[in-house]
Order: C-alpha cells, then sequence, then structure tokens
C-alpha cells in the first residue's frame, strides 16, 4: 500500500551511520533506500530534496594504546539517525603496542557509545540497530554473575536513544530492562525460508519435512518455522553433565531425540546461532544414524568460532546437505564460497525499516510475517514461481 508523504511533513532527514564493523551491511542498505524512495515504493517520493546518499560519515579513531574515540565528519543537526553495527564483526583491527589486535564485542559496543556521544542529542531521534544484540546470552543471572546485557541496554538508553532494534534475540525478556524505551525484535524467518524454498525445490511439500529444534530453549522458534511450513516439528534433548566445566560451559553427555521418525524424511534444524557448532554436528551425525534423508540448517547468524572445518567435512561427507544464514553479522569470504553455504542477504528488510521508521509507520507489517510466508509457501507449492 502507497501512502502520501507531505511536503510540510515533520519527519527528520534521514542519516545512517554505519560503523567499520557494518560498513558492507550498511552501503547495501543505503542504495536499497535510494531505489526504494525513486521508485515511491511502500511511500510515495517524499518532495523534500533528497541527498545522493544517506550515509553520514563517521571515523572511528584509535590511539596507539588502544583508546579510541569517534569523530562525526558531517552534521547531524536535525536527522533522524539510524545508527548500524555489527559487534560479532571480529575481522575489524587496529594496531595496539606494535601488534593487530582483532576487536570483540565489548569494544564494538563501546564505539557504540562513541558515536551515541558524537552525536551529542543534536539528532531529531537516534535509533540503534543492532541484529546481534551485545552480551544478548548473558541474559539472566544464574549463581553469582554479572547482567551484562540489562545494564548495557539501560546505559544506551541513558544516553537518549530512541529505538533499540535486534533481530532474532536470544531472550526477548531482556527488554524488561528497559520498559520506558522501544525495544524491537524483529525475525529473520520469513527471508530464510524464501531462500530455502527458492533453493531447495523438493522442501515445497511439507509431508516428509520435519523441523528439528537443538535444544528446550529453541523449540518456539522450531514450533513457528513448523507451523508456517505445516510440517512436524521435533526436539533434541541436550543431557549435560552439570559437575564438570569445559571452556565455561558444561559439557553434552548424550543428545535425546522426541518427535515422530526421521527415517526417510527431509530435516530442518533450526537455530538462533551456530557458535562453536558443536550441537550441530552432534545432531547431524545423530541423524544420519536414524536414516534421515536430507539434513538442513537454518540459523540467524553463522558465527563458526571455531572455524568451519568440521562443516566442510560433513558436507563433504553428504551428513549435511545445506547452511543457511543471514548477513546480519561478518562472515569470512572464504565461508560464502562453499557450495554448501548460503547466505541470506537482510538489506531490504532492513531498509524497509528505516524506511518505516523515519515516516513514522507502523512496523507490525515486519513484525508479524505470519501471512508473508503462508503466501510464499502455498505460492511455491503451487508452482506459480
Amino acid at each position: 500500500m502507497v501512502t502520501d508523504i507531505n511536503a510540510d511533513s515533520t519527519f527528520g532527514q534521514l542519516g545512517i551511520i554505519a560503523l567499520k564493523s557494518a560498513h558492507e551491511l550498511g552501503e547495501k542498505v543505503n542504495r536499497r533506500i535510494i531505489e526504494r524512495r525513486r521508485n515511491n515504493i511502500d511511500f510515495q517520493h517524499d518532495a523534500r530534496p533528497q541527498p545522493e546518499s544517506y550515509m553520514v560519515a563517521a571515523e572511528e579513531v584509535r590511539f596507539s594504546n588502544g583508546e579510541g574515540k569517534v569523530k562525526l565528519r558531517e552534521t547531524v543537526r536535525g536527522k533522524d539517525i539510524y545508527l548500524l553495527c555489527d559487534i560479532g564483526n571480529y575481522n575489524c583491527t587496529y594496531d595496539m603496542y606494535g601488534f593487530t589486535n582483532h576487536m570483540g564485542p565489548d569494544e564494538h559496543f563501546q564505539d557504540v557509545k562513541r558515536t551515541i556521544s558524537a552525536i551529542g542529542g543534536k539528532a531529531r531521534r537516534t535509533t540503534l540497530i543492532m541484529p546481534l544484540l551485545y552480551a544478548s546470552r548473558q541474559d539472566k543471572r544464574k549463581g553469582r554473575e554479572s547482567l551484562d546485557c540489562a545494564m548495557a541496554l539501560q546505559e544506551i538508553a541513558n544516553m537518549g536513544v530512541n529505538d533499540i532494534v535486534v533481530f532474532d534475540v536470544h531472550a526477548t525478556s531482556v527488554q524488561n530492562s528497559i520498559p520506558l524505551v522501544s525495544f524491537e525484535n524483529l525475525y529473520t524467518t520469513f527471508d530464510i525460508i524464501k531462500a530455502l524454498l527458492d533453493n531447495e525445490k523438493e522442501l515445497a511439500s511439507a509431508d516428509d519435512l520435519i523441523v528439528i529444534s537443538p535444544d528446550t530453549g529453541g523449540m518456539e522458534r522450531a514450533i513457528f518455522y513448523a507451523s508456517v511450513l505445516g510440517a512436524d516439528v521435533g526436539l533434541f534433548y541436550k543431557r549435560r553433565d552439570y559437575k564438570v566445566v569445559v571452556n565455561g560451559r558444561n559439557p553434552i553427555v548424550a543428545h535425546q531425540y522426541m518427535g515422530r521418525s526421521v527415517e526417510g524424511q527431509n530435516v530442518l534444524i533450526v537455530d538462533d546461532m551456530i557458535a562453536t557448532g558443536d550441537s550441530i554436528v552432534e545432531l547431524a551425525v545423530t541423524l544420519n544414524k536414524m536414516k534421515a534423508r536430507r539434513i538442513f540448517v537454518a540459523a540467524a547468524y553463522a558465527l563458526f568460532t571455531e572455524g568451519v572445518a568440521r562443516f566442510d567435512r560433513l558436507c563433504r561427507q553428504g551428513l549435511i546437505d545445506r547452511v543457511y544464514s543471514t548477513n546480519l553479522s561478518y562472515t569470512p569470504p572464504e565461508l560464502r564460497q562453499h557450495k554448501w553455504y548460503k547466505e541470506v542477504d537482510m538489506s531490504d528488510l532492513l531498509a524497509r525499516l528505516i524506511d518505516f521508521l523515519n515516516y513514522s509507520r507502523s512496523l507490525a507489517p515486519l513484525l508479524d510475517a505470519n501471512e508473508s510466508i503462508k503466501e510464499l509457501f502455498h505460492t511455491k507449492t503451487a508452482g506459480l514461481i
């Protein structure tokens, strides 16, 4: 539906600050928005003069001792600023005391705060788009430990950020720490399912498809995938040895499957992220022993914190057919070259998100993808596209 945007509207001029961690994605989003506004997609063209680019230049400076600062190269006064960052981008480096240091989530988050400080309250409205939420796995207290995610959100809110946008957050309950600040959690489900159906034609028939969660925490996500695909759902229960701690984690003793037989069935394993990949690897081996036909993996974030060698080996052995993940967080170029890996481009959804927010329109069409997924699935099933 196309909506009129009046020339005398009070909407702020759009400005996008993409930090170094998310520069590639930010450029894609910028081009998408330019295309959308030139072609009057969703909204009729804003009568105000539109720039050639909506990117606001920001310089992230590092001193030789590791300290840093952020400097904006142009004014943001009166603009609606959308700050895009990727706290998972380990490929960002800087020189410190003569050696090369890779930036971690803590340093990326510090640059987010520096950028908000550089904006200095001059923007009309500031929206932080942090797809992979900082410290999102440290969302609840188990014993004597810190609550990093809640503290980070409160710090950002206290600095004057108006909206915080995340994707596939590990636990939505973290938003309770900032009840008076807009916190939007979007899902990558539609885009991943679309990519899946575009590449795996046989999955358009859900009669032989089972969606599986690798743990109890991801059951809600698996149920959602299964419901929109019209497939059955299964669960692998992780039995851990809580007497032992290895690299800060209790090791998994065994996986116990609950659900209908996977023999001769296509299996889709869904999760929020692939970190070490241990669970997915063990599940793939187990499912093959259970005589599953083909195994696909879908995750919002493919971190591969211990490299992709094991996954590559499993895929070459035919134990895993394909892994689908998004470009919301950094993935190395060599990963994209593997035939078993399919990257799902999220720049169009981000462009729509920014457009909707900039023109103060409801995000309901973006937050609830149920109908869009069902329409896509039925269209694919009918063989119309």
